[in-house]
């Protein structure tokens, strides 16, 4: 018994250690997405004015992932050098107008 015994024991504390790697594995992937999102956060509050932020931040609140969309194509643009040094309301609108034109619309007809 004493040989069923102690395999149970080996067998748990494999289980426990697999499991507290995984639990590791999970903050660590958490901080990496957390430090992007920093990353991204301040890089658009450089480009973008004040009036472009809060356009932004409402596009954030209906449509998180088109903002997410966006905020990535403007950080795109900003290093390739094909935006000013500041994005004002009236630029981030017309390249929203832009993005928004492109995608395929979808009607239905009956």
């Amino acid at each position: 018994m004493s040989d069923l015994d102690e395999l149970r024991q080996k067998r748990l504390r494999e289980l426990a250690l697999m499991q507290q790697q995984a639990h590791q594995e999970k903050l660590q992937e958490h901080t990496r997405a957390s430090e992007i999102n920093q990353q991204i956060d301040l890089i658009v509050h450089k480009i973008l004015t004040p009036d472009a932020l809060q356009r932004l931040g409402n596009i954030r609140v209906a449509r998180p992932e088109f903002a997410r969309q966006v905020e990535i194509l403007l950080i795109q643009l900003y290093q390739a050098g094909k935006l000013p040094a500041k994005v004002d309301d009236s630029l981030l609108k017309n390249i929203l107008t832009k993005i928004s034109s492109q995608k395929k619309e979808i009607r239905i007809t009956k």
